[in-house]
C-alpha cells in the first residue's frame, strides 16, 4: 500500500481527474495494441506516468510472496472498454486504482502528450 497520506492524495487526484485519466488510459491502451501492459503512476522522485509491463508485475508478485496476486486477478478479468486499471507505485509500495468509466467520449490521439503533461502537472501540485 501507498502510505496513508499519499493514498489520500492519490484518491483525491483520481476523483478530480477521472475523465482525463480515462481518456489517457484508453488512448494509451489503443496505442499499445495487443499488449497486456497497463498505465502506471510512479510517485518517485516526482509523480509521472509509466507503462506497467504484465511480466514485471508477475515477477514482483513472486518476490513479495504473492501479496499482490489480487492485482493480477483484476488485470486478468477487467474489461478495458468499460473499466480503468492504473497501478500507482510508491516507495516499496503499490496501490491499485480501479473504476468503471462514466460518461466517456473518445479523445483524439493527438492529445496524448498534452494530456500526460497536464495530468503530471496536476499530480506535482498535489504530491
Amino acid at each position: 500500500m501507498v502510505i496513508p497520506n499519499q493514498k489520500r492524495l492519490l484518491n483525491q487526484f483520481v476523483q478530480q481527474n477521472k475523465t482525463e485519466l480515462s481518456h489517457l488510459a484508453l488512448a494509451l491502451r489503443k496505442e499499445w495494441g495487443e499488449s497486456n501492459d497497463c498505465l502506471g503512476i510512479d510517485l518517485l522522485p516526482r509523480p509521472h506516468f509509466v507503462r506497467c509491463n504484465r511480466e514485471a508485475i508477475e515477477t514482483l508478485n513472486l518476490k513479495v510472496d504473492s501479496k499482490i496476486q489480487e492485482i493480477l486477478g483484476i488485470l486478468d478479468g477487467y474489461n478495458p472498454d468499460e473499466e480503468i486499471v492504473i497501478i500507482a507505485i510508491g516507495k516499496s509500495e503499490i496501490e491499485l486504482i480501479y473504476y468503471k468509466i462514466e460518461n466517456f467520449s473518445e479523445p483524439s490521439e493527438n492529445s496524448i502528450d498534452k494530456l500526460i503533461q497536464l495530468l503530471e502537472a496536476r499530480m506535482s501540485e498535489i504530491f
